[in-house]
């Protein structure tokens, strides 16, 4: 159990999270898992967030979450992983990961 008390939504993101990615996010979706995130909700709701995904997971996928949250502000994903990410979470009723057509 996280140690993190979060608000209403986000304990909802969380929840989608973890519907989405049943067996844990993979590395290669974390950046644009938080990329995605950045562009719905504020940056401290995405740092709530990702403490309590890093809380409940190995010490491992703690540390991949920091270095994703970091590529985030230094790394633009691709619109492909962003795409990929964002039809995950759409199957796992993700209300805000409507497609994104440019």
């Amino acid at each position: 159990m996280a140690n993190v008390d979060l608000p209403p939504l986000l304990k909802r993101v969380v929840e989608w999270l973890r519907a989405g990615y049943p067996e844990g996010v993979p590395d290669v979706d974390y950046v644009p898992l938080f990329a995605l995130l950045g562009s719905e909700l504020t940056n401290h709701d995405v740092e709530l967030i990702a403490e309590d995904l890093a809380e409940t997971s190995g010490p491992a996928t703690a540390e991949a979450i920091k270095k994703a949250i970091a590529g985030v502000t230094n790394t633009k994903p691709s619109d492909a992983d962003v795409n990929r990410v964002r039809a995950r979470l759409a199957g796992a009723g993700w209300p805000l990961a409507k497609p994104h057509h440019l």
